[in-house]
């Protein structure tokens, strides 16, 4: 598997026990998988869903970095809610992350639950360009 890189720890990565890898490269595509609140030491962090949200954005852009991409790469997020009723508060925080004209395109659902009781799971792509 030559053509494929997968991310299981980086500088700024949660350090998991479970059996995953945060990322997958392959060719000019990064896979990043769902990414929670949770801190560096992989420790949930309950807070409201912005504070949750915002740690679990900074993983999804931790794991991007770590397979060597950056935030402007990022094409597409998956967003799963415990409440959907918050979207208005991660919509805010979606358009400071992201600048207008470059926002990803984007899925949001209601899950009936998230690990560790969580309210938000981020799920990210990333393409290195090709010069479009």
């Amino acid at each position: 598997m030559k053509d494929r890189k997968f991310i299981t720890s980086g500088a700024d990565l949660p350090q998991w026990s479970n059996p995953i890898s945060h990322a997958v490269v392959v060719n000019n595509m990064c896979f990043i998988s769902g990414q929670l609140s949770v801190n560096i030491e992989g420790k949930y962090v309950a807070g409201t869903i912005k504070e949750e949200a915002v740690l679990a954005f900074a993983n999804v852009f931790a794991a991007a970095k770590a397979a060597g991409f950056e935030r402007s790469e990022i094409v597409y997020v998956d967003i799963a809610f415990s409440d959907l009723s918050e979207l208005p508060e991660v919509n805010a925080l979606y358009m400071e992350l992201f600048p207008e004209g470059k926002r990803p395109a984007r899925t949001i659902y209601e899950a009936a639950a998230l690990p560790f009781g969580g309210k938000i799971k981020v799920v990210a792509t990333a393409v290195k360009s090709t010069g479009m």
